[in-house]
């Protein structure tokens, strides 16, 4: 007899519930150490068929980790998950381990496709220059805030030419000085460290073919291609090229019921960064991009009709269709035939 398993899993323990013949025959915790993990169910279950979790910051962790082992390791969508952990009178750690187990026995969720260690590395070089970026600008934008309070406007300005005007106006502002050089010195170290990570990630873009195919796109820079690609990883994970916008949430939600049938706002499911960066490419492609294509002539038109911002949401996901169209097929960016329905 197969066993299925529910893991909860939590910074510091993970409850477990393992099922067997359609009843509960243990649950207990461990620590959630995956390889701990692995030997206790090893023990309580040799024969496991499903070892079930939702996902969270440890998912790709354990699945890694406990594929390594040997287990059949399943990460299930967390939202599918909660329709059927809420049918629970109480919300306890074991009660959702018992939930998730039952899901695994009768097999009804989702399973989610999991990133391998190389593309979570890019990924993570990606967040940590975002990051380091808009402290730098949250800095020079908090030095600006205090200096207008005794009179001193900063003149716009980026990189060097910032710190120079703030040195020039705090001349004499001996008092001053003693508080804001302090910011400016944190904003000089932060903006070195956001240089770095982005010196290794075009060097990471160019040595990527799939990168370079989709920098030949107006807008698309290295920072959108390497997002774009280590969240696809390969193109035969979508069937249709179609696909791709509806999982990064940029299309249309739908309500029917009834004689009800109308349509929403996007979905905004999936990568959020990686949407984000679609529509700043979208702008780039409607507003400064002088390079006529198809893809920006139909955008244009669009934005007539219906406006910047939801034209601007549109180019966007024919963007991201048109780009796993180019990685499927290795061709460069085609600007007379661009559009893709």
């Amino acid at each position: 007899m197969s066993e299925y398993i529910g893991l909860d899993v939590s910074l510091k323990e993970t409850a477990i519930s393992v099922r067997r013949d359609g009843k509960r025959i243990w649950r207990g915790k461990c620590p959630s150490d995956p390889t701990l993990l692995a030997e206790m169910l090893r023990k309580r279950a040799p024969t496991a068929k499903r070892v079930v979790f939702e996902t969270g910051p440890l998912s790709v962790w354990f699945y890694h980790a406990l594929s390594a082992e040997g287990l059949p390791a399943i990460c299930i969508d967390a939202r599918h998950a909660k329709a059927a952990l809420d049918m629970a009178p109480n919300k306890t750690d074991a009660n959702d381990a018992d939930g998730l187990a039952h899901l695994a026995e009768v097999g009804f969720y989702r399973e989610v496709r999991v990133k391998g260690y190389d593309s979570m590395l890019v990924r993570t070089l990606v967040a940590a220059r975002t990051r380091l970026v808009r402290i730098t600008t949250e800095l020079s934008n908090q030095i600006r805030g205090l200096m207008k309070t005794f009179g001193l406007i900063v003149p716009p300005s980026k990189g060097g030419k910032f710190e120079d005007n703030v040195q020039r106006l705090l001349a004499g502002q001996e008092e001053l000085a003693r508080i804001i050089l302090p910011v400016l010195e944190a904003w000089r170290s932060v903006r070195i460290r956001a240089a770095e990570l982005g010196r290794q990630l075009v060097a990471s873009a160019r040595q990527s073919e799939g990168c370079q195919l989709l920098m030949s796109i107006p807008g698309v820079g290295a920072v959108t291609a390497t997002s774009f690609t280590t969240a696809i990883e390969d193109p035969a994970n979508f069937k249709k090229s179609r696909s791709v916008g509806a999982w990064l949430g940029l299309t249309t939600r739908r309500y029917q019921s009834g004689e009800v049938d109308y349509d929403g706002h996007i979905s905004r499911r999936g990568d959020p960064h990686l949407r984000g960066l679609l529509y700043e490419a979208a702008t780039v492609i409607l507003t400064r991009t002088y390079a006529d294509s198809d893809l920006r002539t139909w955008g244009l038109k669009l934005r007539e009709r219906i406006g910047f911002k939801r034209s601007a949401v549109a180019v966007a996901r024919k963007l991201a269709v048109i780009m796993h169209a180019m990685l499927k097929s290795g061709e460069l960016f085609n600007r007379t035939s661009s559009v893709i329905a």
